[in-house]
C-alpha cells in the first residue's frame, strides 16, 4: 500500500501481522516494529524474509524511505538525514503508531541516529545495526584491502571519493561480495528496486562531513548496538564509538558477532534472532 505522509509524499508500506490479538474477552495491542532500510538508494526488501519470525511479538512495518524503492519519486535535494528522520514520525502519525520499536540497518542506522537526536521521546526502543556515525574512509580502505586485496581497496577509494556509475560498477565487482561471509540469496537481487542516484547524492553531500555522535547524547530510550566482526563497510570500531556516545543508562546492549559481516542476520540468523529477542523482551 501507499501512505501519504505529506502532500505529494507517498511511502510504500507493507505491514505484517495483526496489531491486536484476542486474549480472552479482550483484544491485546501488540507493539509495532518499524524497520528502516539501508542504502541509500536501496529498499525494504533486505529485511525479508528474516524479520517475519518476529511477527509473533510485533506488528511489523516495512517501508521504502522517501524517494526510494516503490515510494513516490522525490527531488534529490530532499534526500537528507533530517528529512528521513522526521519521516519516521510522519509515518507513525499517519498509521496511528505510538512508541514504536525502531531498527535501522546500515544507512537506516544513520537515519535512526538522527531520529534519536531529533525525536528522543518518540521511540520505545531502538536497534542500531551494522551502521556508522561518520564517513570513516580509512577504516573502509583497510578492511576492504585486507579482505579483497589492492583491487578492492582501490575500488573502495574511487567510489567513496568519486561516486558515480563507473566507480559504482567497479565497487560492485570488487567489493560488494565482501560485505558478508555467507553467499547472498540468489533471488533477493530481483526483489530490490535500486535508485543509485540517491546513493550518489548522499555520498557527495552529507556523508563526507557527517558526525552523528553529538546527537546521541539526547537518547532517552534503550538502544542496542549490533555489529559483525567482519563488516568492512561499517567496521566494529565505528560501532564501538557509537556505543560510547550513548548515555550509559540507555545502552542496553552491544552485540558483536564473530565471522559475520554486514547485517548479522544475513550471516548468522540464529545468533541475530537470539540477540534481538533478548533486547525486545527485556
Amino acid at each position: 500500500m501507499h501512505i501519504e505522509i505529506q502532500p505529494g509524499v507517498r511511502l510504500f508500506v507493507d505491514i505484517e501481522g495483526l496489531g491486536h490479538v484476542p486474549e480472552g474477552r479482550a483484544l491485546k495491542a501488540k507493539p509495532t516494529l518499524i524497520l528502516i532500510h539501508g542504502g541509500p538508494g536501496f529498499d525494504h526488501t533486505g529485511f525479508r524474509p528474516f524479520f517475519s519470525r518476529f511477527a509473533d511479538q510485533f506488528q511489523i512495518v516495512y517501508y521504502d524511505q522517501r524517494g526510494h524503492g516503490r515510494s513516490s519519486p522525490r527531488p534529490l535535494d530532499e534526500m537528507r538525514l533530517d528529512v528521513f528522520a522526521d519521516d519516521v514520525v510522519r509515518l507513525c502519525d499517519a498509521l496511528g503508531v505510538e512508541k514504536p520499536v525502531v531498527l535501522g540497518q546500515s544507512f537506516g542506522g544513520f537515519v535512526a541516529q538522527r531520529y534519536l537526536a531529533r525525536h528522543p521521546a518518540h521511540p520505545a526502543k531502538v536497534v542500531l545495526s551494522s551502521t556508522s556515525h561518520h564517513f570513516g574512509l580509512p577504516r573502509k580502505l583497510e578492511r576492504f584491502g585486507r579482505l579483497g586485496g589492492p583491487a578492492a581497496e582501490q575500488a573502495t577509494r574511487d567510489f567513496w571519493e568519486r561516486p558515480g556509475p563507473d566507480t559504482w560498477a567497479a565497487y560492485e565487482q570488487h567489493c560488494r561480495h565482501l560485505y558478508n561471509t555467507r553467499p547472498k540469496n540468489p533471488d533477493a537481487g530481483g526483489w530490490m528496486q535500486f535508485k543509485p542516484e540517491i546513493l550518489f547524492e548522499h555520498t557527495r553531500t552529507e556523508l563526507p562531513g557527517m558526525d552523528l555522535r553529538p546527537g546521541l547524547a539526547n537518547v532517552q530510550c534503550p538502544v542496542l548496538v549490533m555489529v559483525g566482526e567482519q563488516d568492512p563497510v561499517t567496521p566494529p570500531e565505528d560501532a564501538e564509538e557509537i556505543a560510547a556516545a550513548i548515555p550509559p543508562q540507555w545502552l542496553a546492549g552491544f552485540e558483536r558477532f564473530p565471522d559475520v559481516g554486514h547485517g548479522a542476520w544475513r550471516d548468522n540468523p540464529e545468533a541475530a534472532e537470539r540477540a534481538l529477542r533478548r533486547f525486545f523482551t527485556a
